[in-house]
């Protein structure tokens, strides 16, 4: 953690944490806000495969949410990464990442990493291709999910960026 982040803890998320991710996701107007009920269910059934970053307060300012692929249980899928914006330009989202992917290679033996990421989010982009650079794995993208699959109107194709293998003790 860089002197910008001593202040914060990075935790498992709990349910009481809920409402704060959802308000964090809405404010960064960049990530498909899913309704506050997910959240919560976020928070209840998948703190395992997901991290928090707390503030001196113990209240959240930024989170990384993601589940292991069912049919690929090597995989951890990256679902939302988040920072409020007053704790932006620390890194935070970085060592968010870092912190889940050592815990869930360690206690789960995870191989890879997975996300999608809309081309206009330059900022995601750089966030796992620099994760990539960093633990020195093998970054693969292609479009998973085309522009036509989307049934609410107008939205960019969400590309599948694979991150492997992770090395152990590494990350």
């Amino acid at each position: 953690m860089t002197a910008a982040q001593a202040d914060l803890q990075i935790d498992r998320p709990r349910v009481a944490d809920g409402a704060a991710l959802w308000r964090i996701a809405r404010d960064s107007k960049v990530l498909d806000l899913n309704s506050s009920y997910s959240y919560l269910l976020w928070c209840r059934d998948f703190a395992a495969t997901s991290a928090v970053a707390r503030d001196e307060r113990g209240e959240p300012v930024g989170f990384v949410t993601g589940y292991v692929r069912p049919d690929r249980p090597d995989t951890l899928l990256v679902w939302q990464v988040a920072v409020d914006e007053a704790y932006r330009g620390r890194r935070l989202a970085a060592a968010l990442l870092d912190g889940l992917a050592a815990r869930t290679v360690a206690e789960r033996g995870l191989t890879t990493l997975e996300t999608t990421i809309s081309p206009d989010n330059t900022a995601s982009q750089r966030l796992f291709t620099s994760f990539a650079e960093r633990h020195g794995a093998r970054l693969e993208r292609e479009v998973l999910f085309d522009t036509g699959l989307f049934p609410d109107g107008p939205h960019e194709p969400e590309v599948l960026y694979r991150i492997g293998p992770l090395p152990a003790g590494a990350c």
